[in-house]
C-alpha cells in the first residue's frame, strides 16, 4: 500500500492512533501521515499550550514540519480548553481538513478528550452554584447515606452506577436532578450523536518495557531544561499553578521541588512514579472500548496500521 489513493476507508472513518505515554505514538502516527496525506489532529491536553513543550513531549519541530500538527501550541495558559471544548474545536477542524481534500489522523493518549471527540459528552446545562452549596450544606447536616438514598429515588441508573462513598460525584448527579429538574441519566443517554466515525489503534508494549521508555524520557524532559520551563511557567501573571494543566504529572512535582516542598531526587521518582501510574490507568480506560484495536507497538509497522484501516 504505497498511497492514500489505494485507502479504501469510507468517507468520515477516521483514523486514530492512541496508547498511553512514551508507548511511540508520535513515531507512528508521522509515517502513517505521509502515506495518508493526512494532517494529524492532537488529542493531548497540554500539549494544545503554547508554554508547554518540554514537560508535555511536544512533537519536535522537524516533526511538525514534516506533517502538518493541529492543536499544538495554539493555546496559552490563560485560555483553558476543557474537553467539550476541544471535541467542538477539533470537530470543525477535521471538517477544515476534509474541505481541503485531506485526511485527519487524530494521535493521542488524553482519554477524556478522545472519549469527548469519539462519542461526545453530555450536554448538561450550567447549574447554579447555589444549588450545590445547598447540597454541600446537607451532606454535612444528614449524611452521606440519606443524599445516596435520594439519588436512588430520582436517579437510580445513575445510583446503581454510582460508588455510594463517592460523596462529590453522588452530590454531582443531584446537583443536576436539582438544577435542571431531569436527572443525569437523561443527559447520558440523550446526548448529541458525534458527526464522524473513528477506527482506532491503541498501541502497546511489554509493560516493563513501557516502563523503562517512561523512565528515560523524564531523564531527557530534565536534561533538556525541565526545570527551565516550569520556573518561566511560575513566573507567569494569573496562571493557576494548582489547576490543569499544571496541577497535573511532569508539571505539580517540579513546582513542589522549586517551592522547596521536595528535595530533586524526589522530584525526579515522583514524576517517574506517577507517569507510570497514569500509563496503566490509560491502559485500563482504553480496555472499555470493544471496537479498539490494540497492536504490539515494536511489532507493528506502518503498514500494519493502514491495513487495518482499509479493512475496518
Amino acid at each position: 500500500m504505497s498511497n492514500a489513493a489505494s485507502l479504501s476507508a469510507s468517507p468520515g472513518s477516521i483514523l486514530t492512533i492512541t496508547g498511553p505515554t512514551a508507548v511511540g505514538k508520535t513515531e507512528m502516527s508521522l509515517d502513517v501521515a505521509e502515506t495518508l496525506d493526512a494532517e494529524i489532529v492532537s488529542v493531548d491536553s497540554r500539549q494544545v499550550y503554547e508554554e508547554l513543550t518540554i514537560g508535555t513531549a511536544k512533537p519536535p519541530p522537524s516533526a511538525q514540519e514534516r506533517v502538518p500538527h493541529h492543536f499544538i501550541g495554539e493555546r496559552s495558559l490563560h485560555e483553558p480548553l476543557s474537553a467539550g471544548d476541544y471535541a467542538d474545536a477539533a470537530n470543525k477542524r477535521i471538517r477544515t481538513i476534509l474541505d481541503r481534500g485531506h485526511r485527519p489522523l487524530v494521535v493521542g493518549g488524553a482519554t477524556l478528550y478522545l472519549h469527548a471527540l469519539q462519542f461526545r459528552l453530555a450536554d448538561i446545562p450550567d447549574v447554579d452554584d447555589a444549588v450545590r452549596n445547598r447540597l454541600e450544606q446537607r451532606l454535612d447536616e444528614e449524611g452521606k447515606e440519606a443524599l445516596y438514598e435520594e439519588l436512588q429515588e430520582v436517579d437510580p441508573v445513575q445510583a446503581e452506577k454510582n460508588d455510594p462513598t463517592k460523596t462529590q460525584r453522588v452530590i454531582r448527579a443531584l446537583e443536576v436532578y436539582h438544577g435542571t429538574g431531569k436527572p443525569l441519566t437523561y443527559y447520558h443517554e440523550n446526548q448529541p450523536e458525534p458527526p464522524f466515525s473513528y477506527t482506532t489503534v491503541v498501541l502497546n508494549r511489554d509493560r516493563q518495557k513501557l516502563y523503562d521508555r517512561i523512565n528515560q524520557r523524564v531523564d531527557r524532559m530534565l536534561d533538556s531544561g525541565l526545570l527551565d520551563e516550569v520556573r518561566a511557567v511560575m513566573d507567569i501573571d494569573g496562571v493557576q499553578l494548582d489547576e490543569p494543566p499544571l496541577s497535573t504529572i511532569g508539571y505539580r512535582e517540579p513546582i513542589q521541588h522549586l517551592r522547596g516542598e521536595i528535595d530533586y531526587d524526589e522530584m525526579v521518582q515522583l514524576v517517574k512514579r506517577n507517569t507510570r501510574r497514569y500509563a496503566k490507568r490509560q491502559l485500563t480506560w482504553f480496555r472499555r472500548y470493544d471496537e479498539y484495536t490494540w497492536m504490539d507497538a515494536p511489532n507493528t509497522t506502518p503498514a500494519d496500521v493502514l491495513e487495518h484501516y482499509e479493512s475496518e
